[in-house]
């Protein structure tokens, strides 16, 4: 399992060192076995905010889900994105036009790093409860274990999506030998049911807010809207709606409904700017802060330019051109219809001002006046152009937008394009200063849902698990047509609906079986 030849080289190292010098302490001062670390109120804190480090962390040596690993492992195989110039990684770039295998350094690391943080979940869910420090409350105790129980299952949300059956490992290991870590995949519909019972948990342990230094903890609100989503993702049309509606408030989802007081901001641009970071549309994020120790958001520098004096933008994220009739240049920038007010609205920018006080742009076609390349910018700091990696701009896991439109999709599986359907669906488009629907049939509606999810959404690390979930009107998954559309021939249904499991991982674990296919 996660790491197990570290663990056993490790315990090969300490007993050969105990072994061959006698007069070594086998109880150092300064190492504190994990059975006596767990003591104080301090300590079950650090244990929780060390399963969200997963979220978050990062740098150019480290990469985690939601700083930049989604990217690079997964979302640059969709129909939105491609690696750009500054992505010179091979592995990444034949992942991106689906070359990967199962001894790919992105496939790896995705397994990898939500293993860690699930180990972590696992630690802070089983010693937080028995720490007798009394300045610990029982009430504390409940909401860490609470938000312990929220990531390891959004860990294991990603991970059965990803990989589909996994090991299903509840409590931290413990062992000897390597054979003490081989444990077998448990079956997806096993995962979903642990996945359903960790946010369920949470959403009965969790408080509604936070504040202060607390704001971005995961909530009851929080726990609830991913539980909807992993309803809607099984095809659970009724408990997705319902529990959805515990969310949004009741029908018709008017502004100031929501229990939890969430409401979308006016302005799309809100939803990403630093400024409004933790606001009312903001359910759970990953939470980044500039100048504190590599906490920074590297995806900002990423979606950027190069070449702009006093800005280090690396382009290594950029949108997938394809052809499409006889513009050869085409990409999702181009079905924003020119009323959308998310297209230039905090997703893309077309040009880049320098210190020097010129802009900077670049025409995907120079023979089409105005045909301009479109920079992805949602991660984009105002306060730190000169050094984009410092970017605070946080991350969403789930935001209300979304929220509402796995309501108004749940609701049309359903009863078809009821005004329930509608009302989730319209505060989204008007939001984005579109029309608003109101005789759309059931296969429309569905169509139309889609890809107002992919406007809405791009960049937002969705994007490939919406194409191995999403469905066309005959019940076809809607991968294999939408990527070979952009030119992505090497996919192939059901293999791609599922990543390889990692050889590295099956050669340490003998119980662990490959994915059809691969």
């Amino acid at each position: 399992m996660m790491k197990t030849n570290d663990k056993y080289f490790l315990l090969v190292l300490i007993a050969g060192i105990i072994s061959s010098c006698a007069k070594l302490k086998e109880n150092p001062d300064s190492f504190i076995p994990a059975q006596e670390y767990y003591k104080t109120k301090a300590d079950a804190v650090n244990a929780v905010n060390a399963v969200y480090f997963l979220l978050n962390s990062g740098g150019t040596s480290v990469q985690t889900p939601y700083n930049t690993l989604f990217a690079t492992g997964m979302d640059f195989m969709s129909d939105d994105l491609d690696p750009g110039p500054g992505a010179t990684n091979p592995d990444v770039r034949s992942q991106a036009v689906l070359n990967h295998s199962s001894t790919g350094l992105r496939v790896l690391q995705l397994w990898q790093q939500h293993y860690a943080g699930i180990k972590k979940a696992n630690i802070a869910i089983d010693k937080v409860p028995v720490i007798a420090d009394p300045a610990l409350t029982d009430e504390l105790k409940k909401r860490l274990v609470g938000e312990a129980k929220l990531l390891r299952g959004l860990y294991y949300f990603n991970l059965v999506r990803l990989y589909g059956a996994v090991p299903l490992i509840l409590h931290d290991q413990e062992g000897v030998t390597i054979t003490d870590f081989a444990i077998e995949q448990t079956p997806v519909t096993g995962v979903y049911a642990q996945v359903e019972k960790d946010l369920s948990d949470a959403a009965s342990a969790l408080p509604d807010s936070y504040s202060g230094a607390d704001l971005g903890r995961a909530t009851a609100g929080a726990a609830k809207s991913l539980l909807a989503k992993v309803y809607l993702t099984q095809g659970k049309w009724t408990e997705a709606v319902l529990k959805a509606e515990e969310v949004t408030g009741p029908y018709p989802y008017s502004p100031g409904a929501s229990p939890y007081k969430y409401e979308l901001f006016a302005d799309y641009s809100q939803v990403f700017l630093p400024a409004f970071k933790n606001g009312k549309e903001h359910i759970l994020s990953a939470q980044f802060k500039s100048n504190s120790l590599g906490q920074g958001n590297n995806q900002a520098p990423r979606g950027a330019r190069t070449g702009v004096p006093g800005m280090v933008g690396i382009y290594s994220d950029q949108v997938r051109f394809y052809t499409q009739g006889t513009d050869k240049n085409f990409s999702i920038y181009k079905l924003y219809s020119a009323n959308d007010k998310r297209k230039k609205n905090g997703t893309f920018v077309t040009r880049f001002l320098g210190s020097d006080g010129k802009w900077y742009g670049d025409l995907v076609d120079k023979a089409i006046p105005g045909d301009s390349i479109p920079y992805l910018n949602k991660y984009w700091d105002p306060a730190q152009a000169a050094n984009l990696s410092e970017s605070a701009a946080n991350v969403p896991v789930i935001r209300f937008a979304e929220v509402l439109l796995i309501l108004a999709e749940a609701e049309n599986e359903i009863n078809g394009p009821s005004g329930k359907a509608y009302a989730a669906y319209n505060r989204v488009r008007e939001r984005a200063g579109l029309t608003p629907f109101s005789t759309l049939t059931k296969n429309q509606f569905r169509d139309s849902l889609y890809l107002d999810r992919r406007l809405e959404l791009v960049w937002e690390n969705q994007r490939w698990f919406d194409l191995i979930r999403e469905k066309d009107a005959a019940g076809k998954v809607i991968l294999e047509d939408a990527l070979r559309k952009v030119g992505k021939t090497n996919v192939s249904v059901p293999k791609h609906l599922l990543f390889p499991i990692p050889q590295q991982e099956i050669d340490l674990n003998s119980k662990l079986k490959q994915n059809a296919g691969w």
